[in-house]
């Protein structure tokens, strides 16, 4: 078994936590579940699994000052791949896979790729089902993905169908479907053969180049012209340019035919909005304190309340969404977390608009 190395996706600019992710400071810079980001947790989670030096995290070049104040004492110097403009995960992987072996990876090395976004919190589980997945894409030469077994009908999640055995640990991935209406979604879980698709993905470096060569032959003919051009900024960004934007699974994930699935043996959780922090928050007095200088809560139940450095009382409320961050205040039914973004959508038409983005 090779080297094991990590590529922490950090870049992107979420605006379902707004007002408090914006796109100076989006969600994986923001302490939402413990002291620390989202992105540092992810970092934690590795202790013990890839050293120091063989973390990598992709991000834009705005989010530098945040990534590095995150995630410099938990890694090497040198290992934050700078994406030079936006493509998608196919390229911004590709970059990355060329980076690494710049730096002295081999083809036999895993790259465990990962969101910097996600909840995670038995990272006991987490460090087994990678181990385990590490496994079967070395012995199998297989892209291992890892599937979240359901546990309700989710229609914002992608679903992965499993097919039969591939090892002890492992299944077969038949196909990767979209994010389903309730209907499909209730009979994915019904059949027990479809797991939510979280985003992870453990492989030998050199596999995925050869997936990436015979599923994605336009974005992998730079491939060549772009190892060349890392270290030189202003050369890597003319060649990155004429990358297709495609994500991942789009390039290689759904095209290939060697690529496994092993299930998750941890709790996870994409934070998808507000509401999710009810379950990874503890409870206080019935309601989800995220954050408060102070409160008082009188026949108030199943709230989410953010409202750090300031005190918040509640009375006779129910199940809503409190958010004041001494910019902005933000109320509304849990039920209707994901409406959000019609606000967001509002201040970016908004002259007085763009300095709360």
């Amino acid at each position: 078994m090779g080297n094991i190395y990590s590529l922490v996706m950090a870049g992107g600019q979420g605006t379902r936590f707004w007002p408090e992710s914006t796109s100076k400071k989006p969600k994986q810079y923001l302490p939402l579940v413990t002291k620390q980001s989202l992105l540092a947790d992810t970092l934690d989670r590795l202790d013990g699994l890839v050293s120091h030096e063989q973390r990598y995290i992709v991000t834009v070049k705005e989010q530098k000052k945040l990534v590095h104040e995150e995630a410099a004492s938990k890694m090497g110097e040198g290992q934050v791949v700078f994406e030079p403009s936006g493509r998608n995960t196919a390229p911004c992987i590709l970059l990355s896979l060329a980076t690494l072996l710049k730096n002295g990876a081999k083809d036999s090395d895993v790259v465990v790729i990962l969101p910097s976004d996600h909840v995670i919190l038995n990272k006991n589980g987490f460090q087994q089902t990678i181990q385990s997945a590490v496994k079967v894409a070395t012995d199998k030469k297989r892209i291992i993905t890892i599937g979240i077994p359901p546990h309700f009908p989710h229609t914002g999640f992608g679903y992965i169908q499993t097919g039969a055995e591939l090892t002890e640990n492992s299944l077969d991935v038949v196909s990767f479907k979209e994010k389903p209406n309730l209907e499909t979604a209730v009979s994915y879980l019904e059949s027990g053969k479809y797991l939510w698709n979280a985003g992870m993905f453990v492989s030998e470096i050199g596999l995925l180049l050869e997936e990436f060569k015979e599923h994605s032959p336009e974005i992998f003919s730079y491939y060549d012209e772009l190892y060349e051009a890392i270290g030189d900024e202003k050369k890597e960004a003319e060649v990155y340019a004429k990358l297709p934007s495609e994500s991942i699974d789009y390039a290689i994930m759904e095209k290939t035919s060697r690529i496994g699935l092993c299930k998750a043996n941890f709790d996870w959780n994409d934070l998808g909005s507000w509401d999710a922090l009810s379950t990874v928050v503890e409870e206080t007095e019935g309601n989800t304190l995220v954050s408060a200088k102070n409160h008082y809560f009188e026949d108030a139940k199943g709230n989410v309340v953010y409202t750090p450095d300031q005190f918040v009382g509640l009375i006779g409320v129910d199940d809503l969404i409190v958010i004041a961050n001494g910019k902005s205040v933000v109320v509304l039914p849990k039920s209707d977390s994901q409406k959000v973004k019609h606000i967001v959508n509002h201040l970016k038409e908004k002259d007085y608009g763009k300095e709360l983005l």
